[in-house]
């Protein structure tokens, strides 16, 4: 779990009063994406894919700053549905649609070509700028299979998405995907991300990612108090 009150305060200084509201780089959620979300959660509840989406989102985020010539109208919206169309896959067939070594690639092209379609509901009843959703649903149907990005907006969601594999919750995620251990589960993660990245700045995120993972696993990192 992650850690969200104090254990102790060590120092015994109250230093909360010199802390800003918004320092740079923490992010909310704008209204408007959140009412979209709101709409795609229900069809998110397949193989983590609700949290997956939201830290892919942030991660999103994070690269916009670094594109400002992206769009990122179109980047956020695609990021959060994109992967609504699991839901229209077979529960018992999602993880062989995704397991290495071959996988199930109709299943794939499935939950993308469903994804577009459910994605154009939910942007219609969000009321969402019309103008923006043919390049949004262009993103999600294809956001998998496509080998190549057609614009720095799908460069942006394909990188999100593949890079939040190496996150602490992705490494968390496929562990139990595949019954792998945390090793397993990073070397995995590692040769299905890296050379597999458009944007200079997802290749610096991935490789600092996997990185502190690796430093995770050290034994002399393990050997330290408080290591799981």
């Amino acid at each position: 779990m992650t850690k969200l009150q104090p254990e102790a305060n060590l120092s015994s200084l109250d230093i909360a009063g010199g802390i800003e509201a918004e320092p740079d780089g923490v992010i909310t959620l704008d209204p408007d994406l959140a009412a979209i979300w709101d709409r795609a959660a229900p069809y998110l509840k397949v193989r983590d894919n609700d949290a997956h989406t939201l830290y892919a989102f942030g991660l999103a985020v994070a690269l916009l700053e670094a594109h400002p010539e992206a769009d990122a109208a179109v980047v956020l919206p695609a990021i959060m549905l994109h992967d609504i169309g699991w839901s229209q896959v077979p529960p018992a067939e999602v993880l062989q649609a995704i397991a290495p070594g071959g996988g199930r690639p109709d299943l794939v092209l499935l939950h993308e070509k469903e994804g577009a379609r459910l994605a154009a509901g939910i942007l219609a009843d969000a009321a969402y700028d019309a103008g923006k959703v043919p390049a949004i649903l262009d993103i999600i149907d294809g956001h998998d299979s496509r080998r190549e990005a057609i614009s720095v907006e799908d460069a942006i969601v394909k990188d999100a998405d593949k890079t939040w594999r190496l996150s602490p919750h992705g490494i968390d995620t496929v562990m139990d995907w595949f019954g792998l251990d945390r090793g397993q589960a990073l070397r995995l993660c590692s040769q299905r991300v890296h050379g597999h990245l458009f944007t200079a700045e997802a290749q610096a995120m991935a490789r600092a990612l996997s990185a502190l993972e690796s430093v995770t696993l050290w034994p002399q990192r393990r050997a330290l108090p408080g290591a799981e």
